[in-house]
């Protein structure tokens, strides 16, 4: 049976705080803050286009996940130079920033392609055609989604994946290895970059020692 006691609610520089008592004799202090995107980790996604003009544009989203399990959603305004790219080209890339490019990749989130068109350039990074979809693929991140464009809606852009490509370098056999990737994660409460390398666990698997 679960059963939590509270115990008492302070209220301090408009932070409300919360103590509360099990039966186990465990103390647990919570504090109500500030509503914010505050789901973490956020991803880090490195989606990539390309300009009338046929130059490379690249922006960071944190506000994206798959969709289905071959359809991805990113939450996008339509002022996005890489939305009005989307939908003239109906493709796109998504890939996964890294540890590695941590200020390329937080540059193409602090600077606009609708006043900076260079940007890619500017990063020092690399770009190759994709050979499925009218788009780049950015030779540095090491796993990249190519997506078709399928619609804009109220919640953005969907996209279909058609082909995914793993740098070889970042693999094990024939698997990928997350501790090489070391992708980053977005932290939305301090506005950090984190790298996720240590696997703690094993999906689908470990929770059946709890399983009666």
């Amino acid at each position: 049976m679960r059963v939590v006691i509270l115990i008492i609610t302070l209220i301090c520089d408009n932070i409300s705080i919360i103590i509360y008592k099990n039966m186990k004799e465990e103390i647990f202090t919570r504090k109500n803050i500030k509503t914010t995107e505050a789901i973490f980790p956020m991803p880090v996604l490195m989606i990539a286009t390309y300009n009338e003009d046929g130059s490379v544009d690249v922006m960071n989203a944190a506000w994206g996940t798959m969709l289905e399990r071959d359809q991805v959603i990113l939450n996008l305004t339509e002022t996005h130079k890489t939305v009005k790219n989307i939908k003239k080209r109906k493709a796109f890339t998504v890939s996964i920033a890294d540890s590695r490019h941590v200020v390329e990749a937080d540059y193409f989130g602090v600077v606009s392609a609708n006043n900076t068109p260079n940007k890619f350039e500017n990063s020092g990074l690399t770009a190759t055609k994709s050979e499925n979809i009218d788009a780049p693929i950015i030779n540095e991140f090491p796993i990249c989604l190519e997506c078709e464009f399928i619609e804009y809606g109220d919640c953005g852009v969907i996209g279909k994946v058609i082909n995914t490509t793993v740098d070889e370098s970042v693999m094990n056999g024939d698997n990928i290895d997350i501790s090489k990737v070391s992708a980053i994660a977005f932290d939305p409460y301090t506005h950090g970059y984190y790298k996720v390398t240590e696997r703690v666990g094993n999906a689908f698997k470990d929770g059946l020692k709890l399983k009666k």
